[in-house]
């Protein structure tokens, strides 16, 4: 159509919610359907913080905020960065966006020229390269492989900079396979990064506190002081405090970056909702026992589901360090033939297939950027997840 845009040219619909919609509309006309594609906490909300948004109501605090956030809510962030990840930022060096999304957006149409380039390690959170496509910049990729985690190595990243390389994005533990960067990894990135100055770092930690076992959380500025002035920490209370509608994300960075995202938000959204804010202050001030006791229980699924996935015949499920993720590899399948009669050419068809047969919607791999695998988030109940792959194993083993 003549009249749309030339960018939406550049840009594919969100796979995840795609997949997401599909599965809806399937249980909608009555089939028996298990939704393992949306990355969103089952949990509640918190009490104590429902009652803070409600006391903030009653305060009459339902007025517009101002464009980077209200007072409070920027100190809290800033105290939780001091707190939790020896980062030094003051309140004016962060900003409140309407869910990490916008924070994103904002720092890439801040920043990004035509022709400039942002590495993105694969798989990616499948809107990092779109918003980048949107903003002007030019998407490229650093490969990761299934035998080292996922994790973007110094070599891979070395041979992905070029003289156009703005930023490279980082997201720990990362959406959609669950792998988290010891402080040593990090390090070895950081080295790569400090022999390249016009190279800025986004840091996606939306999923810092769901970390298992005896992994330890860091970031990357916190590693490598001296990547501090080109960095952008991003992070929100959308995981950790079961806060997905409540769309906060918050991010703190060189004041000079700051301030052009507060400049472009202030002419797209102006500030995010004042309830949700103050809610989230007491979310980042508030007790933390709830996020302790979550990531308990996403640690015992996530030990069922890759138990389960690695019983299943031809699937290969690594065991994630964090997030509530798992990414398995159906290499194996590739080429056999479902019951419907139809050859699994790839992930994608594995997954449609999977679907059709035993009503379990997962992600195709393809969608973020490395096949042939899948995503299953595992944000749901032990039953669920049980019963989920228990049709799994069901279905491989049918593949002739």
């Amino acid at each position: 159509m003549a009249f749309l845009a030339d960018a939406l040219s550049r840009v594919k619909p969100s796979a995840t919610i795609a997949v997401t919609q599909k599965a809806r509309e399937l249980k909608a006309k009555g089939r028996d359907v298990i939704s393992l594609g949306a990355g969103e906490p089952d949990f509640d909300t918190p009490e104590n913080i429902k009652e803070a948004a409600i006391a903030a109501i009653r305060r009459g605090e339902t007025k517009y905020p101002p464009v980077s956030g209200i007072p409070a809510l920027r100190e809290a962030i800033a105290a939780k960065f001091r707190r939790e990840n020896n980062l030094d930022y003051r309140p004016e060096q962060t900003i409140v966006g309407t869910g990490g999304k916008q924070i994103l957006f904002n720092a890439f149409m801040a920043t990004l020229n035509p022709g400039d380039e942002v590495v993105i390690p694969k798989p990616y959170w499948v809107s990092y390269p779109e918003m980048v496509a949107l903003c002007g910049g030019k998407p490229t990729f650093a490969d990761t492989t299934i035998d080292n985690g996922f994790k973007l190595t110094a070599e891979a990243l070395e041979k992905a900079i070029t003289a156009k390389t703005k930023w490279l994005v980082m997201n720990s533990p990362s959406n959609p396979s669950g792998a988290a960067y010891s402080a040593a990894e990090l390090k070895a990135i950081a080295d790569v990064l400090l022999r390249h100055p016009q190279v800025w770092v986004l840091t996606d930690d939306m999923y810092e506190h769901l970390t298992y076992g005896d992994f330890v959380f860091s970031t990357i500025a916190e590693v490598e002081p001296a990547l501090y002035p080109r960095t952008l920490t991003m992070n929100g209370v959308s995981k950790a405090y079961a806060m997905t509608g409540w769309r906060i994300g918050y991010a703190a960075g060189p004041i000079e970056l700051i301030r052009a995202m507060d400049m472009i938000q202030g002419q797209q959204t102006s500030g995010a909702c004042t309830i949700a804010q103050w809610a989230s202050v007491e979310a980042l001030n508030g007790p933390q026992d709830f996020v302790r006791k979550n990531k308990a229980i996403f640690q015992g699924r996530r030990d069922l589901v890759v138990s389960m996935l690695n019983q299943a015949t031809g699937i290969a499920c690594p065991s994630p360090e964090g997030a509530f993720y798992v990414y398995p590899s159906c290499a194996d399948l590739i080429g056999r033939t479902a019951p419907s009669g139809r050859t699994i050419a790839d992930d994608e068809s594995f997954v449609s297939e999977l679907l059709e047969a035993e009503g379990v919607a997962v992600v195709h791999g393809s969608a973020f950027g490395l096949g042939p695998n899948f995503r299953i988030s595992y944000a749901t109940s032990e039953t669920l997840l049980e019963e989920a792959c228990t049709r799994i194993q069901r279905f491989t083993a049918s593949l002739s």
